[in-house]
């Protein structure tokens, strides 16, 4: 896919609800001049609560209303349909590219710190998948990994409770809970869209040595790599557009997604649809 008018089709991104804004932040960052359209799947959210049945279910039919609005690119940006349906997504998609969020984050950890000790923290579902150990040991077999399930900092990102003694002494005692038996890891990996937002915090309570992997960073990279080895960028001298789809609560998602974009939402810039 080369064509002109096929560069300007958007880049399609999918979460179980807002989280997943951080995504789009990062691409809409290193790419600028790309359309973008999200889809947070808030009648439904969240997904880790869901069999795997029903999540690979959710995200074909997520899928499936953002190929009706003709993306070039499918950005999976929810970590736990990422690993429970991306091989079912890549083939619903197929020939277009499909990347989730797993896949790159444990390759920007493994690349920094081969070898390594790396801690994954994440909510229950994704823990319980162990989507991050098996990709991280299929890249690299000598690292150590360690999964911590820490739910309260989802709450707080949608609070905006990200600073201050709150945020510390929750981010303290999860991680104190990971490191025992001597446990230290070099890298931690964000494996929550919501967990960027304290990304801050996270590193002051670890060691200045220790790594934090933003998946939704290393996402973005992806997509820019992928975009430019298909010759599908978008090159304008406009920015790119951005559109938001929900499928409920559209006024809590503007208050709350504004948090994860980074800029005020309007209820009137969210489209709410049906799958």
């Amino acid at each position: 896919m080369s064509d002109s008018k096929d560069n300007d089709l958007p880049i399609g991104i999918f979460d179980s609800g807002v989280g997943g804004l951080t995504v789009l932040k990062a691409i809409n960052a290193e790419l600028p001049d790309e359309n973008l359209v999200y889809l947070g799947d808030t009648a439904r959210l969240p997904y880790g609560t869901k069999s795997p049945a029903s999540i690979a279910r959710y995200a074909t039919q997520a899928t499936e209303k953002l190929k009706m609005q003709g993306i070039k690119l499918l950005v999976v940006a929810c970590n736990t349909a990422s690993a429970v349906a991306l091989d079912a997504l890549r083939a619903q998609m197929s020939p277009l590219p499909v990347i989730g969020v797993v896949e790159p984050g444990a390759t920007a950890a493994v690349g920094a710190r081969p070898g390594g000790s790396h801690l994954v923290l994440a909510t229950e579902a994704t823990v319980a998948l162990g989507a991050y150990r098996r990709a991280i040991k299929t890249l690299d077999p000598a690292a150590t990994v360690r999964e911590q399930a820490c739910e309260l900092l989802v709450a707080l990102a949608e609070e905006g409770w990200t600073e201050g003694d709150i945020a510390s002494k929750v981010i303290r005692r999860y991680l104190d809970e990971a490191t025992e038996g001597d446990f230290r890891p070099e890298s931690i990996i964000l494996g929550c869209t919501h967990f960027p937002l304290l990304k801050d915090s996270i590193q002051a309570a670890a060691s200045d040595e220790v790594l934090i992997v933003d998946s939704a960073n290393t996402t973005a990279a992806v997509v820019s790599d992928t975009l430019r080895s298909d010759r599908t960028l978008r090159v304008s001298d406009k920015a790119g557009t951005l559109r938001f789809l929900a499928t409920d609560g559209v006024t809590r998602f503007a208050r709350i997604g504004g948090r994860f974009l980074g800029q005020p939402l309007s209820d009137t810039e969210i489209e709410l649809v049906d799958l």
